[in-house]
């Protein structure tokens, strides 16, 4: 049996979603082929006689350009079943069946993914007979990635000094067991996450720098979701590649909780964090029910400097509870900390997304303010209660993206967005002081950016 595998869009990242799948699926006999959009096109990677072709959605721009791509997909494999896999596509179950698309898998899909192919193998295509969401515990293999693209073709690790490594990218846990209510984790996993076995992992990971990878990047929605996991893992990856070096997302509130368990990352090769600080308001975190407070935020940003491991807050910038004070107080505190180097342009541009299933909508206070689904937009649109903060995002995203394009530097860009909140909240701009913008720090090259409405600039020709 003939399957096409397809990745439209995850951070320039190799995506484990397509490498395990494939272990998965050439273990049961298939044949398969990977594509992944942000590097090949479907004409280079479909065929008429395909007989399954199964899109990875992991994230929401991806989720917007595979149903952009649905026309193309069907026009080159007419014949072929189609079905949606990964985090977003439970929550766009009823957009993609309106499209035309047979089956959507959720949670841990990979037996669906089996089931799918040995139901059409034996002719009883139709109706899904696989559970939408499945969250039930699998025993993970090793992943094949020979069938994607090589991995200097994805983001790279961007030193300070300008230099460049290979990146290789990793998981090893899957869901999440908290509750931020802007997370589009939970309303799939609903506080639930799956461990990879460390073997699996540092298999992976084996495979990865045998193809050129000296930094492994670690897509967990939280490393320290199992911090005894994380830990096993990394000191065996140490041992076997003490010159490997690698990055994690953590939550503040872990950063604060796990002190020695941050040293042994430190001594272990790690050199940054990634952290969805989204707010430096407390009210405002109150309401994403996000764990930590600003003053655990400036904590562990002090407690990280000291051990040496760099900090990357990202942000969800503009909220419903957003005011053009809070925005000011954002920048401020960019500034005080030194951080301005250190968070990437596209964070002070990100409006709150509130995708389909949502705990956001649970939240009383906002019945009034969040519209119902909008396909178009593949979320719940809002307004916030004072127009001039949403003309000041469509503001701030417009310089960004000219400036990315640019290639600005993050100190000019953030000048720039300085300046343009100031005016929209009728101040003068204080100068700002040529040290406050901190030291570069090791970066992807791709902006990590999570629960956000982009502008989908990412959107790729098929």
């Amino acid at each position: 049996m003939k399957i096409t595998l397809v990745n439209p869009y995850e951070l320039g990242r190799q995506p484990f979603g397509l490498a395990e799948a494939t272990a998965w699926l050439e273990r049961e006999g298939c044949t398969v082929v990977c594509c992944d959009l942000s590097i090949q096109r479907l004409d280079d990677c479909l065929e008429a006689d395909t007989e399954l072709v199964a899109i990875y959605v992991a994230m929401h721009t991806a989720t917007r350009i595979a149903i952009e791509a649905l026309p193309k997909i069907r026009q080159l494999s007419p014949d072929a079943s189609l079905c949606v896999y990964g985090l977003y596509a439970p929550m766009n179950a009823d957009l993609f069946r309106s499209q035309g698309v047979e089956t959507v898998l959720g949670g841990e899909y990979e037996p669906g993914l089996v089931s799918l192919a040995r139901r059409l193998r034996a002719g009883k295509a139709g109706q899904q007979t696989e559970p939408e969401v499945n969250l039930a515990r699998i025993d993970f293999i090793k992943p094949r990635r020979d069938k994607l693209p090589a991995l200097s073709r994805y983001a790279a690790l961007i030193r300070p000094d300008g230099s460049r490594l290979t990146v290789g990218f990793a998981e090893a846990t899957r869901g999440c067991k908290y509750f931020c209510r802007h997370c589009p984790v939970v309303p799939v996993y609903q506080g639930t996450f799956r461990v990879i076995p460390a073997g699996i992992v540092l298999d992976d990971i084996r495979a990865q720098v045998g193809e050129g990878a000296r930094h492994i990047s670690f897509g967990d929605p939280d490393f320290f979701n199992g911090p005894g996991h994380a830990l096993r893992i990394v000191r065996a990856l140490h041992e076997e590649f003490p010159d490997v070096t690698y990055d994690a997302t953590i939550k503040i509130e872990h950063i604060v909780k796990y002190p020695r368990e941050l040293r042994v990352l430190k001594g272990t090769g790690c050199l940054f964090i990634i952290s969805a600080v989204e707010s430096v308001n407390d009210d405002i975190l109150r309401e994403l029910d996000k764990g930590h407070t600003r003053a655990d935020f400036i904590d562990a940003l002090a407690f990280l400097r000291d051990i040496g491991i760099d900090l990357s807050p990202t942000f969800v910038a503009f909220t419903p509870w957003t005011t053009l004070t809070n925005y000011l107080e954002l920048l401020r505190q960019l500034v005080e900390l030194r951080l301005v180097e250190s968070v990437a342009p596209v964070q002070l541009s990100i409006r709150l997304l509130i995708p389909a299933g949502s705990y956001m909508l649970k939240i009383e206070s906002l019945a009034g303010i969040i519209g119902a689904f909008d396909q178009r937009l593949l979320g719940h649109p809002w307004r916030n209660p004072d127009r001039r903060v949403d003309q000041l995002q469509q503001d701030i995203q417009t310089w960004v993206a000219q400036a990315e394009r640019d290639n600005l530097p993050r100190r000019e860009i953030f000048a720039g967005v300085w300046e343009r909140a100031h005016r929209q909240a009728g101040i003068p701009a204080p100068l700002l002081d040529a040290t406050c913008a901190g030291t570069p720090i090791p970066r992807l090259s791709e902006n990590w950016y999570c629960c956000a409405e982009p502008t989908c600039e990412q959107l790729v020709s098929f």
